[in-house]
């Protein structure tokens, strides 16, 4: 990680960023992320509890959300972001350039972004053995047709998301040393 800068007496520490982990519902992203925070320890936000009840009633019915139902929901998690200086992990699917771009937006501490992107048929079989989860599987292929990947300029880290969980936090915990040494 950065080293500390001294000015007129006073250490200051380099912000951390916070890293979103995205990816569709059944990517990985809460296991990976709860994994990485411990790892780093650093807070760890459900960004699926942060969905206003509408959208989660939305998606219980097998509707997928559109941007006017995301809006508020990745208000929320920009802002949980925003609380978060000193850096956490928070999930959020955060599909679309606009909606990463949303996140991104009015940070002091710009975050850091994964994508988890395995396979369809890997992520099919995870929502088919998932169980109590508001996500049904049959929104998968919505969400796929959604998905706009990174481009270069975004600096995200894309993973296939098929390695056991403990492989891709060391994977996201490499690169992460590298963004800050970077910055």
């Amino acid at each position: 990680m950065q080293s500390s800068r001294v000015f007129a007496n006073i250490e200051v520490a380099p912000k951390m960023p916070v890293i979103v982990i995205m990816g569709v519902s059944g990517s990985g992203k809460s296991v990976v992320g709860r994994a990485l925070s411990v790892r780093l320890n650093v807070p760890f936000c459900e960004g699926d509890n942060l969905h206003p009840a509408a959208n989660i009633a939305k998606m219980k019915m097998g509707n997928p959300l559109d941007d006017v139902d995301r809006a508020p929901w990745l208000a929320r998690v920009a802002s949980w972001i925003k609380d978060h200086p000193g850096g956490g992990v928070v999930t959020c699917s955060a599909l679309r350039r606009r909606y990463r771009d949303r996140l991104r937006e009015d940070q002091l501490v710009l975050p850091s972004m994964v994508l988890l992107d395995p396979p369809p048929a890997v992520v099919k079989w995870r929502l088919d053995g998932r169980e109590a989860h508001f996500m049904p599987a049959s929104l998968l292929y919505s969400q796929l047709r959604t998905l706009e990947l990174p481009s270069a300029d975004e600096e995200v880290l894309v993973l296939a998301g098929t390695k056991p969980p403990e492989l891709l936090v060391d994977q996201i915990d490499v690169w992460f040393s590298a963004q800050m040494k970077k910055h």
